[in-house]
């Protein structure tokens, strides 16, 4: 893994020691960031535009001028992925407190998840807490949640964040469930993934109605899933212990797990620099 700030004079390797992303960002200034995976033999990435605009509109409205510009730091990334022979994870975080401005690039190979995740499901546990500015992505809830990311261990792979009793989203995911017929997902009060956009369209297509609350852990639902940038679309079997549904992966979750995966073959897009309107 490797963590280069960006300057306008070029990329600087910094020396940092490190094993996951999160430990990275502990050692960064605070400040935006957003992770996604590469496709392709790291030659694609999906919505990554939509990436950039999460870190680089936020700082219009707080008159923040980064230290590069987009279409410097996609050149770095058209650069770099190109260089790696296979496919990575990527965190882009850029300064907002201590180094403003300052802009960072985080690569590590990634290996995605196996098909038994996707195909058996997963476990997840439940906390009452939520961020406290769910527009922004922001390093300072890496450091906030610090006790809770420890949650995820053994065959837990994610903690629900609450409110009431009520599921916003996951720490690192955003979370559904399906009820009657309808996909059921918070609007309000978490943080607008970017494949969270794409599979709300893709379970319209499919025929399923779109119910904008957040779902009750007490309420009685079918099936529950969530989703994420490096992961997709991966299945809940178990929440706190308890069967979702018949405790298996079920046919919507399956449907849409299919959707997602012919989504990114078709969408995703070759990390490109334009000059002058030119690719190069």
């Amino acid at each position: 893994m490797k963590t280069y700030q960006i300057t306008p004079d070029g990329a600087r390797e910094l020396a940092l020691t490190a094993t996951t992303l999160d430990e990275v960002s502990h050692q960064l200034p605070q400040g935006l960031y957003t992770t996604f995976r590469t496709y392709s033999g790291g030659t694609h990435v999906l919505g990554l535009q939509a990436h950039l605009d999460r870190l680089y509109q936020p700082t219009i409205v707080q008159g923040l001028a980064p230290d590069v510009s987009e279409a410097e730091l996609r050149r770095f990334l058209t650069e770099t992925c190109s260089r790696t022979g296979g496919e990575s994870r990527l965190r882009l975080t850029l300064g907002v407190s201590d180094s403003p401005g300052a802009v960072f690039v985080t690569i590590q190979p990634f290996t995605p998840p196996g098909l038994e995740i996707y195909r058996q499901g997963v476990r997840v546990v439940s906390a009452e807490t939520a961020r406290k500015s769910p527009r922004l992505k922001s390093t300072a809830f890496i450091e906030a949640s610090a006790d809770l990311r420890k949650l995820v261990r053994d065959n837990i792979f994610e903690v629900l964040l609450c409110r009431s009793g009520s599921v916003l989203e996951g720490m690192t995911s955003n979370f559904y469930v399906i009820q009657a017929g309808a996909l059921v997902t918070s609007r309000n009060g978490i943080l607008l993934g970017v494949t969270r956009r794409a599979v709300i369209r893709l379970a319209r297509g499919a025929g399923l109605d779109v119910d904008y609350r957040a779902p009750d852990l007490d309420e009685p639902f079918s099936e529950a899933f969530l989703t994420s940038s490096s992961r997709g679309v991966v299945p809940i079997v178990a929440i706190d212990g308890k069967p979702v549904g018949e405790g298996r992966v079920g046919a919507w979750t399956k449907t849409l797990i299919a959707a997602y995966n012919a989504y990114v073959e078709k969408y995703s897009q070759e990390i490109q620099f334009y000059e002058n309107g030119r690719r190069r």
